[in-house]
């Protein structure tokens, strides 16, 4: 099965929006077109178990999105991952070398980061919501606790909407079914050498601001920014302004 995606721009790079874990590839509104409008190839997806991609089967989401490619005819691409697609562009330029041309991390997730006491403490609060059945409450404990003060309304009902989406892909599906897991080491971190966006928020998280530090500490290219405004999920929150950052980074192909 092919991932859900939508393409827009016809340039001459490749560039792949990876959406966060509580959201799916709508998440892009405010940055697909733009991207486009710029000069290059832009693809959105849902990965699998979120939007329009159900989890029919173990898999691992890095080599779901080289299949994705693969099926464009995309040889190479640029990745902007949001939290956990972060994590996943990472498995992704570890696991299938030579594909990635560039990586923009917004709030990422990595590999091998321990939660500490705010994330826990937040799973564990979603987890008995979801064993009492309370999708609903669930929910909206996402959306408050990762979208920062510049969401408005109508961000706050969209990452509502893709959560409640998610979960309903993801609770009736047998634990055989669950992603598989890729093994990635500060080493192989280390050896990426595409220029790399590494942007954190200050409303977030602790745990994705030390993220951050971790990997601008790892990367031989790296530009290391953090957003004074953002939440966990700038693309949300200030869709033009993360357009902006996004474009900077990558440039505006030619032919």
């Amino acid at each position: 099965m092919t991932l859900a995606h939508d393409v827009a721009g016809d340039g001459p790079s490749t560039v792949l929006l990876l959406h966060s874990g509580v959201c799916d590839r709508r998440m892009w509104d405010g940055q697909f077109h733009a991207l486009a409008e710029a000069g290059h190839r832009v693809v959105r997806c849902d990965l699998r178990g979120f939007g329009d991609t159900p989890i029919d089967r173990p898999h691992v989401h890095a080599d779901d999105v080289r299949a994705l490619l693969d099926h464009l005819g995309v040889e190479r691409a640029a990745l902007v991952g949001s939290s956990f697609g972060g994590e996943v562009a990472l498995e992704f330029t570890v696991r299938h070398p030579g594909r990635t041309t560039a990586l923009a991390l917004l709030c990422a997730a990595a590999p091998g980061h321990e939660a500490g006491p705010e994330l826990r403490g937040f799973f564990t609060r979603e987890r008995a919501l979801l064993v009492d059945g309370d999708i609903a409450a669930a929910a909206d404990l996402n959306v408050d606790f990762w979208l920062g003060p510049d969401a408005d309304a109508d961000a706050r009902e969209l990452v509502r909407r893709m959560q409640t989406r998610a979960f309903e892909l993801q609770l009736p599906a047998p634990d055989e079914f669950a992603p598989g897991e890729v093994e990635v080491t500060d080493a192989d971190l280390a050896a990426i050498g595409v220029p790399v966006l590494v942007a954190t928020g200050a409303h977030d998280v602790p745990d994705f601001r030390a993220i951050g530090d971790r990997l601008g500490r790892l990367f031989p290219d790296v530009r290391r920014t953090e957003l004074d405004w953002a939440g966990h999920l700038p693309a949300v929150e200030r869709p033009e302004e993360t357009a902006k950052l996004l474009l900077d980074f990558l440039g505006s192909p030619t032919a």
